[in-house]
């Protein structure tokens, strides 16, 4: 007969939790946390999805700073300045007289200049009319990628949102095994009260009551690290909730019930592929690949703009210039753009070829990982089954293991294996629940559809 028993209530500590440093005391308070509370709270506290929305912007103001080419140029120069007494010498005359003496004129009035300061302004403006239909494709392609940064966001939110349901399972399954550990200890104190009576009056050996007393310390032993490892994964979720530390989460367990009908694999492998936002965000980043090699083809074409200008300068004893209005059409064409050119366009190409085999390769992991998670969200609903089962086999097993005690036809070592065997199968068809509704999640993530 098989009397090693103790070893097997190791399994009573089955919650799960991440190893964080806790130290002091804290003045504990109660919060009861509902599964759509934490999804909205990971959401709001994620360092992730704000880096993920910070992106966004970024690819939103590229956006807009491309399709600001649309928009004139304006620059205005100005400037003040000191000299010193220059030589100046006229090429025109100053003014009238006879030809004979304008010679003299000449080089006397240019001597007879001082000049020690000068001041002009410049306003150009212009307005691109052609640009061989680089900003065009260059707002194209920047709209593209602000498309598939929102995509990237998305995705990002519902890995988020499957983390959040994880970690909620976890502190249920953490709250549940503290629960069930108690309501278990409470049975063997009351087997140790009822075994000290029967040794008192000759009716039990010493040794029967020595191992309910060993087992009701094994249970205490797992009740406290039960207990240990709820406040654990307590800290850990108030850390990803933004919450304070000190709070005592009791999660509603009534958002982990419940299971879906898992339709066919088939069914699932389209769903993904029509909704798997970093599907829709790598064809949007093709899109712009390909907008961004026509931008650069438009290098080949020359650029046409209206041009306006003013013009104002006041050089004192000299020069004064007001009301130099210009206005035009100009033209701009880079020849090195001749064989320049041509080593963008293959750079741009060679991207755009990257991308269409990650496009063919996610969609093999896609199909793979469907599978995979379809096949472990039907391994879970027939766990439920088998559990339950086992539960009703561990509890028929406990009852007639229990009346063949009380006939002396069992030894107290049978009674207590099948005491550990029940709350076991107890834990496992309670875990098994929830473990399946979270398998389905990740289904419906793995097919982007979970935060829908």
């Amino acid at each position: 007969m098989k009397h090693n028993i103790y070893p097997k209530l190791t399994v009573l500590s089955l919650a799960v939790a991440l190893t964080l440093p806790v130290s002091g005391v804290f003045a504990q308070k109660t919060r009861t946390l509902t599964l759509n509370e934490a999804i909205q709270l990971s959401l709001k506290t994620s360092g992730q999805l704000k880096i993920a929305n910070a992106k966004v912007d970024e690819a939103t103001a590229e956006y807009h700073e491309a399709w600001n080419n649309h928009l004139p140029d304006v620059k205005v120069t100005g400037a003040y300045m000191r000299i010193n007494n220059p030589n100046v010498d006229l090429k025109v005359k100053l003014g009238g007289g006879s030809s004979g003496g304008s010679d003299t004129s000449h080089q006397t009035s240019t001597s007879s200049i001082k000049v020690n300061e000068a001041a002009y302004g410049l306003v150009n403006a212009s307005l691109p009319i052609f640009s061989g239909l680089r900003i065009k494709y260059g707002v194209e392609s920047a709209k593209y990628l602000e498309q598939a940064a929102k995509l990237d966001a998305a995705h990002n939110k519902e890995e988020i949102i499957l983390n959040a349901i994880s970690a909620f399972n976890n502190l249920y399954k953490a709250k549940k095994s503290v629960d069930m550990v108690k309501e278990n200890l409470s049975r063997e104190d009351q087997r140790v009260t009822d075994f000290t009576n029967m040794e008192k009056n000759g009716l039990m050996a010493r040794n029967d009551l020595l191992k309910a007393q060993l087992q009701q310390s094994n249970v205490q032993l797992s009740l406290l690290d039960a207990e240990n490892n709820l406040k654990i994964t307590c800290i850990n979720m108030d850390l990803m909730l933004g919450l304070s530390e000190d709070i005592d989460l009791v999660p509603d367990s009534s958002g982990l019930q419940g299971t879906a009908d898992a339709g066919s694999v088939l069914q699932w492998e389209q769903t993904a592929l029509q909704n798997r936002k970093d599907v829709a965000a790598l064809s949007f980043r093709e899109k712009a690949a390909t907008s961004s090699i026509k931008s650069i083809k438009g290098e080949y074409y020359p650029g046409l703009a209206l041009t306006a200008g003013y013009i104002a300068a006041d050089i004192p004893n000299l020069l004064t210039i007001t009301n130099a209005l210009n206005a035009g059409i100009g033209l701009q064409y880079n020849f090195g753009a001749l064989w320049k050119t041509e080593a963008k366009i293959h750079e741009a190409n060679a991207k755009l070829h990257q991308i269409q085999a990650n496009e063919g390769i996610i969609s093999d992991e896609i199909r793979l990982e469907i599978n995979q998670a379809y096949q472990n969200y039907l391994l879970s609903t027939r766990k439920i089954d088998v559990y339950y089962k086992a539960v009703e086999q561990a509890n028929e097993n406990y009852r007639i293991t229990k009346n063949k005690f009380d006939n002396n036809l069992v030894t107290t070592t049978d009674l207590l294996e099948a005491d550990v065997a029940q709350l076991q199968a107890q834990l496992n068809y309670e875990f098994s629940k929830s473990d399946a509704l979270v398998a389905y999640k990740k289904l419906q993530q793995t097919a982007g559809v979970l935060s829908n």
